[in-house]
This record gives C-alpha cells, sequence and structure tokens, in this order.
C-alpha cells in the first residue's frame, strides 16, 4: 500500500513539475526537431502568463544579420531590445513572442524552407502554450520586413495584424492582404527604391480599399527598427485586432 502511495506521490510530482515547467517566464531556449533537422529558437513567455486563460502572440522575423544556427542573435536585434527589454518593459510586455532563426544565405519568403519551419514552430508555441489563435501578429525587420509581406499574402486570414518594418513586399499582392491590418515603418534616408516600394505598397494597399498606417521617420537610415519597436502605441494597435 506504502508503495503503490508512493508511486501515485511521485507521478502527482511529475505531473506539477510539467505544469510549472510550461508555465515559467521570460526568455525561453528551446528546440524545433523537423524534417531538416533541429532548429533552435527562442520563445517570449509574458510574466503575466499563468495557463488559465489564451494569450496574444507576435512571430517576429529577424533581419540579415542574424542568420545562423545558435538560435540566440534574433533575440539580440529588434522587437527583443524595441518592444520587450525597453526601459524594463518586460516585466509588463502582454505578448507571446517566437522568434525563429533563419540560416545563413536563406531568406523568410513564403514558401521556402526557413518561412516554413518559423510557421511549424509557430503552431508548436501554439499546441505547448494557451495562445489566443485570433490574435496572431506577424512583425519582422529588413530581410524579416519582406518576410512579413510574404508571408501575410500567403496566409492572409492567419494575422490579426502586421508590421512590416523596412522591407521589400510585392505590391501586386494588396488585394490578398487588404482586410489585414497594417503599421509599415520605414525611414525616409533608407535605400531610394526600399523607400519608394514601402509608399507603392501602401498607396496599392489604399487603392483596393485597405487602411494601412504608413510611418517614415525622418533623417533615418535603413534602421528604422530601432524607432519603430519602441513605439508603444504599436503593441496596443496590435491588441485592437483579432481575426474573426
Amino acid at each position: 500500500m506504502k508503495r503503490i502511495l508512493s508511486i501515485v506521490s511521485l507521478c502527482a510530482l511529475t505531473v506539477v513539475a510539467a505544469h510549472a515547467g510550461e508555465t515559467k517566464t521570460g526568455f525561453i531556449a528551446k528546440t524545433h526537431k523537423g524534417k531538416d533537422g533541429d532548429s533552435k529558437y527562442v520563445v517570449f513567455v509574458p510574466p503575466g502568463y499563468t495557463g488559465d486563460k489564451p494569450m496574444p502572440l507576435i512571430l517576429f522575423l529577424h533581419g540579415a544579420g542574424e542568420r545562423g544556427d545558435d538560435g540566440e542573435l534574433p533575440v539580440k536585434q529588434g522587437i527583443a531590445n524595441g518592444g520587450i527589454k525597453f526601459k524594463n518593459n518586460e516585466a509588463k510586455f502582454p505578448f507571446f513572442v517566437v522568434f525563429p532563426q533563419c540560416k545563413v544565405k536563406s531568406n523568410w519568403l513564403a514558401g521556402g524552407p526557413d518561412a516554413d519551419r518559423a510557421l511549424a514552430i509557430l503552431a508548436e508555441v501554439q499546441k505547448t502554450y494557451k495562445i489566443d489563435d485570433k490574435r496572431l501578429y506577424l512583425t519582422g525587420l529588413s530581410m524579416g520586413g519582406s518576410g512579413t509581406w510574404s508571408l501575410a499574402a500567403a496566409h492572409p486570414n492567419k494575422w490579426a495584424a502586421i508590421a512590416p518594418i523596412c522591407g521589400g513586399g510585392d505590391p501586386s499582392t494588396a488585394d490578398k492582404i487588404k482586410h489585414i491590418p497594417c503599421w509599415c515603418f520605414c525611414g525616409d534616408q533608407d535605400n531610394a527604391k526600399l523607400v519608394e516600394n514601402n509608399r507603392t505598397i501602401i498607396k496599392t494597399l489604399k487603392g483596393v480599399g485597405g487602411t494601412p498606417r504608413y510611418s517614415e521617420f525622418p533623417f533615418v537610415g535603413h534602421n528604422s527598427w530601432d524607432s519603430a519597436y519602441v513605439t508603444p502605441e504599436l503593441y496596443s494597435w496590435f491588441l485592437k485586432h483579432s481575426t474573426k
């Protein structure tokens, strides 16, 4: 009898330990086991998460400089420093954030192996944690900004809102994404063709009935993400939107 009770107690402790692990908060390193091998990534679990209610999630696509396989570079640039850690904001940041990492010499364009892996990692996080599937947000900088435009067009009913930053997109996809709330950022001193591309996409979106927001920072070059991700209104704007 004592042996049975000991086994039951051990099982109960194991369940509690597993549950405690799932509700650990902060930046958590993980490994995705995919068809192309193991890939390291990071998920930020907000301090307010208890597993009792679903929470919103942001998928962040990094730029070309953070490509690799260490799983760490994506959290050293962009939304981690701007939105989560800026002015000790981590304690009240209300989103899960998923940080996949693109392989060297690759990109985030839809249909490619890295974009597919990012979506697989997103699905993995959705199964592991209690995520509000109607409040999935997509953002990225530079190469990740281009990936944001591309994944939005490829999966137009998945995202509650998108925020592409200094990334080039295809204006011909505007009709596919016109219904997605969009806030695009760029610096007016960035590459002239890129600035014009962003202006054209916004104009095209408006022309087909979309209502995108566009912030073009004066006297700012390519690293407009430094200004974009410290814009407090961006995060409250995200939370205003959900899919049907």
